[in-house]
């Protein structure tokens, strides 16, 4: 087997730094909404609210890196091999089939994978980021709601963050099946953790 070097340091430092303040982020939201208790109520809203404001900063920092390096051409969505990718999730890979799409470079992500962090990108993470601010900046004594958004309170706002957060953890949950399906079970995260992919 050869390896190429696929995931810059940055990459890796991004991904798992993103990683875990979504895994901080998704238990204080729960724990926010008394789903169970492990941080106390008031201590789960300071950790949730200080995590939302370091993830913030990570995606202006992701988000100049991807341009400054043209990185976000990745994120292209393409028909090629679309159909292949979908056939080979849902019946090729239980059968050892071949990977329709062979990953360097310069196309780190297969059809699907563009599209999925394409979403996340441009839809997930602002809803989600939009409504977080809202909720931590809504002056709660105001009479009359949030007139520019002709809101009357946070029922719209609540809604919006919490149907994001949970598409979030189906992409969690997904995106944590997924790495196992490399050239062997670890191959993936072993890529993620040192850049080097097996080929």
């Amino acid at each position: 087997m050869k390896k190429i070097y696929i995931y810059k340091a940055f990459e890796r430092f991004w991904h798992w730094m993103q990683a875990a303040l979504i895994i901080i982020l998704i238990i204080t939201g729960f724990e926010i909404h008394s789903s169970f208790e492990f941080f106390g109520y008031e201590n789960a809203v300071n950790y949730h609210s200080s995590s939302a404001v370091i993830f913030i900063i990570l995606i202006i920092f992701s988000i100049f890196w991807h341009f400054a390096t043209g990185e976000w051409k990745q994120y292209i969505p393409t028909t090629k091999n679309l159909k292949e990718q979908i056939e080979y999730y849902l019946i090729g890979i239980f059968k050892n089939a071949q990977h329709p799409v062979e990953k360097h470079e310069l196309s780190k992500l297969n059809p699907l994978q563009r599209l999925t962090y394409l979403g996340l990108k441009l839809l997930i993470f602002p809803v989600m980021v939009g409504s977080g601010l809202l909720y931590l900046y809504y002056r709660y004594p105001q009479q009359g709601g949030i007139h520019i958004l002709d809101i009357g309170g946070l029922k719209v706002v609540a809604l919006l963050h919490t149907a994001s957060a949970f598409l979030l953890v189906a992409f969690l949950i997904a995106h944590l099946y997924l790495i196992t399906t490399g050239q062997t079970i670890t191959s993936n995260l072993k890529a993620m953790i040192t850049g080097w992919e097996e080929k």
